[in-house]
């Protein structure tokens, strides 16, 4: 019976939260592409490339796309030469701030912890 209720509750690609949006951001670049933005507001595709510099230009350009795509991101295209693109958070961007902010202070108030036991591991 219980095993039952969690396939049905996991199993369903358009009703499972954790499959069918958490996953478009819930990766490492994306959210700190998230936290970057609400910091520093308006950004460059350069400057955000410099703001990460281990990201690819590929990487950072598929996951600006992918929080585009899901409305967390908007991306500014001006009409100029050379072109210039900016991105910003939207407001939808904006609500996940604070769920990422408590997230983040949950990785400090834990990273000994997690350091000593991935220790254990290698």
């Amino acid at each position: 019976m219980k095993n039952e209720k969690i396939s049905e509750k996991y199993s369903c690609v358009a009703t499972c939260p954790m499959r069918n949006v958490i996953a478009h951001f819930a990766n490492k670049w994306s959210m700190l592409l998230l936290v970057i933005l609400d910091e520093f507001g308006v950004m460059r595709f350069n400057e955000l490339s410099r703001a990460i510099p281990d990201i690819s230009p590929k990487v950072l350009s598929g996951h600006l796309k992918t929080l585009e795509s899901v409305g967390l991101v908007k991306r500014i295209l001006y009409a100029e030469v050379p072109p210039r693109t900016e991105y910003e958070l939207t407001d939808l961007g904006r609500t996940l701030i604070p769920i990422l902010n408590q997230l983040s202070d949950w990785g400090r108030r834990h990273l000994n912890d997690i350091t000593k036991s991935l220790s254990k591991y290698q």
